[in-house]
């Protein structure tokens, strides 16, 4: 069985909920600060673990104090890492606020638009039946300089177009899966690009594949904790069962599931806490 091979980000989440989203020039009081793991590249790591596959993290954070939680968290995970730690560059963080319903982010990309070139050179015996996940939280030129190489060496790619940038054609055209939000099915259509298989994420109406509608459990409002990070345990737990040879149909469900079970807990991962 291959390896997940996860390029992307590596981020600490501190979360705070409000009563209602501050106007501009308007100040608000937050209920709650939470330290969390984050990151789309590590939540979808974590994923990909938690669904039985071997998992390599390939990224960047500070030689901080949160750069030093981040991959003690991921190791014990059982992630192999090859990240870099950047001197005088702080890891990434993202700030959340969330209203019970919804959540409005903002990334500050530290560390992570340090990854630069050649980022899977280190990665011994990539190959077929290996599958490279990566997202645009990092280096646009990076993604694809991994995209290529991948490629090169007879690995899968699957490509999370989030979020939206305008990646080359070759690049698009090589995901297998290209995985993005409805909202921006109509750029990528605009593009006249096309992958080699895409999937549409369609929140609370589940996921389509290639034109074939999966659907999951709808959990209640009263069971929702958050909302964060629910996409990228889908996404992970879709790479872990392609790279297990799960057909679309079982891929999907096991996904959904994830997804399912991921806004049940706060945080972006299970026990997150850092």
């Amino acid at each position: 069985m291959g390896r997940v091979i996860v390029l992307g980000s590596i981020n600490v989440d501190l979360e705070t909920t409000v009563g209602a989203y501050p106007k501009p020039g308007e100040k608000v009081v937050g209920h709650s600060l939470s330290r969390y793991a984050g990151g789309k590249g590590a939540n979808q790591a974590v994923a990909a673990r938690r669904g039985g596959s071997e998992v390599v993290m390939v990224g960047a954070v500070g030689d901080d104090d949160a750069g030093r939680a981040s991959l003690n968290r991921l190791f014990a995970q059982g992630i192999k890492l090859q990240v870099e730690r950047i001197p005088l560059v702080p890891t990434g963080h993202a700030i959340i606020l969330s209203d019970g319903h919804t959540n409005a982010i903002i990334v500050l990309p530290g560390a992570n638009a340090k990854v630069g070139p050649n980022p899977l050179r280190p990665i011994r015996g990539l190959g077929e039946g290996d599958l490279l996940l990566t997202q645009l939280e990092t280096p646009v030129d990076t993604v694809a300089d991994a995209v290529r190489y991948a490629r090169r060496y007879g690995a899968r790619v699957m490509v999370n177009l989030a979020p939206w940038a305008d990646l080359p054609a070759d690049v698009i055209a090589a995901a297998d899966p290209l995985v993005l939000p409805a909202a921006d099915l109509p750029r990528l259509e605009a593009s006249g690009v096309r992958p080699a298989s895409l999937v549409v994420l369609r929140g609370k109406e589940g996921l389509e594949w290639d034109g074939q509608r999966f659907t999951g459990e709808v959990v209640p409002a009263d069971q929702v904790a958050d909302t964060v990070g629910a996409a990228d345990a889908l996404i992970g737990t879709l790479a872990s069962a392609i790279v297990q040879g799960a057909d679309k149909a079982s891929a999907a469900r096991a996904a959904l599931a994830a997804a399912a079970d991921s806004v049940r807990h706060a945080g972006a991962q299970p026990d997150p806490r850092l």
